[in-house]
């Protein structure tokens, strides 16, 4: 129930990562930048090194990993065309283009060169609308196809389609939408009910309904209207009632990095894992690639957490199982 970042271009070069892979975690993610050092050289530095640090992790692990990467084009490339990687166009031209074969053929090409490194799922389509351009997350980033849903809905299609050729898992973000927003949850908290709609959801409910959606990804924003006490990642009201019950969706649901400043700066360590658990997130993400909240043992603590929680009866045991189900039938396909 872990996806964790760690540092280091070697398998040698994180010993704690090895452990945690051998003990049965669930995946990792690679990151070009290291946040706190300001290095550009954390996990990412060639096609070969990549392929090689992958291959290694893998044959550590007992079950196929999740071996997952943030490569949605434009300005959101880990994977950098000056290491030797292709870097797509951004969400942003292609959705002003909107040209579905360029946008699969562009989406082929990213698919090729994950598989070719050995990464099986992509942290993307981002389907946020471009309602506020201005938005220093999303719509200052390139990172919406447009404000329109079907436009939006199309492009992510055309982009999923692509990457399923290839066998690379694409998870939708950041449900229940992220695009009106004027704040940066990677910084703080972030309330949208003032500038929310319905219409954010039009992309989950066009793809859903196509069945072509295997994995989609919280957002830390906190939308009264939706939940009054917890943002999306924490809310069973928007995670369980809203994505599982209302529109149906039956895939892996991976939380956003849970040592963002929306989450780690407003809400303990402790608070947040149990809470996101129960309101449904199938995936923790700890990306451990933080300013101010990196922890080398923080995948073991989360284990604790999770466990002393069931032990306790604050996470139904059945909580977990729904889970696991999920998570293994999503690793069969890998």
């Amino acid at each position: 129930m872990i996806v964790a970042g760690f540092s280091g271009t070697k398998l040698g070069d994180d010993p704690v990562i090895i452990e945690e892979v051998q003990k049965g975690l669930g995946g990792i993610i690679l990151f070009d930048r290291d946040l706190a050092s300001g290095s550009t050289a954390r996990n990412i530095e060639s096609p070969t090194q990549v392929q090689s640090l992958i291959s290694g992790l893998q044959k550590l692990s007992a079950q196929p990993l999740i071996t997952a990467v943030d490569q949605e084009g434009g300005r959101v490339c880990r994977l950098k065309d000056d290491m030797g990687f292709y870097c797509m166009p951004s969400a942003q031209m292609l959705g002003s283009i909107n040209d579905m074969v360029k946008t699969y053929n562009a989406a082929s090409k990213n698919a090729e060169m994950l598989k070719r490194a050995g990464f099986n799922l992509d942290f993307a389509p981002v389907v946020d609308l471009n309602v506020n351009p201005g938005n220093p997350v999303i719509g200052a980033l390139c990172r919406s196809y447009s404000a329109d849903p079907k436009i939006v809905a199309a492009q992510a299609d055309a982009f999923i389609s692509a990457h399923g050729r290839y066998g690379i898992g694409c998870c939708l973000k950041h449900f229940p939408g992220h695009g009106s927003s004027t704040g940066d949850s990677h910084k703080g908290f972030v309330d949208v009910s003032g500038t929310w709609s319905e219409k954010e959801l039009e992309p989950y409910k066009m793809l859903i309904t196509e069945g072509n959606v295997t994995a989609i990804m919280t957002a830390h924003v906190f939308n009264k209207n939706l939940d009054p006490q917890y943002p999306a990642t924490l809310s069973k009201a928007v995670i369980t009632g809203l994505l599982r019950e209302q529109l149906g969706f039956e895939g892996l649901i991976f939380s956003d990095d849970m040592q963002m400043g929306a989450i780690a700066d407003n809400y303990g360590f402790d608070t947040a894992i149990i809470q996101a658990v129960n309101a449904g997130v199938d995936v923790l993400v700890l990306s451990n690639n933080s300013p101010n909240h990196n922890d080398p043992l923080i995948v073991s603590k989360a284990v604790k957490v999770i466990t002393d929680a069931v032990t306790s009866g604050q996470i139904p045991q059945e909580r977990i199982e729904q889970s696991y189900q999920r998570i293994m039938s999503y690793k069969a396909r890998l």
